[in-house]
């Protein structure tokens, strides 16, 4: 199957020129930098601002798929359950994926968006001399494998405790790391010198 067959695909909020931080106005703008791989929006780093015409905003909802679709690094973002604390909407760069069908899970999407067929297939198709970028109908044509719905909870749950391992072990370094260099500064403060 395709991924046009499954979800209806949307541009980000058509801004003109640079998105103009308004403190404590309504809406938020998730951007490139507000997202990571590990499918995670940092709401709190977001900035706030007023649309020209809220006619025209498609605001986000929880389980919509983020997909970056500029840049050397395609990659699908969740949109997770704070989302439904804002009205929220995203920079062009992106594309809104919104699931048309209860077969697929937008955890499970999001997943295979990132794995390597997908990946693979966007670098294949991705087009720019200087910017690479990838059409919305390269978007929709993405190839698609979907098992029963048992089998993506159980993918699902495998990938969420990879990437909790993923970040203790990430902690676990800067913690070495700050003990050596804690024991480094002792050593230094205290000039002790071994023979």
């Amino acid at each position: 199957m395709l991924l046009k067959d499954i979800v209806s695909a949307k541009a980000g909020y058509p801004f003109r020129g640079a998105i103009t931080a308004i403190p404590n106005a309504a809406v938020r703008v998730v951007q490139m930098k507000d997202t990571f791989v590990d499918q995670a929006i940092e709401w709190s780093a977001c900035i706030c601002t007023e649309l020209p015409s809220q006619r025209s905003a498609d605001f986000l909802s929880e389980n919509d798929i983020l997909f970056v679709a500029r840049g050397t690094k395609n990659y699908a973002v969740l949109v997770d359950a704070a989302v439904v604390n804002y009205q929220a909407v995203v920079a062009p760069h992106f594309y809104v994926l919104r699931l048309t069908t209860p077969s697929v899970l937008p955890a499970f999407l999001a997943w295979w968006l990132n794995q390597y067929p997908s990946q693979q297939y966007f670098q294949r198709e991705a087009e720019g001399s200087v910017t690479k970028s990838i059409r919305r109908n390269v978007l929709e044509n993405t190839p698609i494998v979907a098992p029963s719905l048992g089998k993506q909870h159980a993918i699902i749950g495998f990938a969420n405790t990879l990437t909790r391992e993923q970040q203790v072990l990430a902690q676990l370094q800067r913690n070495s790391e700050y003990l050596m260099n804690t024991i480094a500064n002792d050593l230094l403060n205290n000039k002790e010198v071994t023979p």
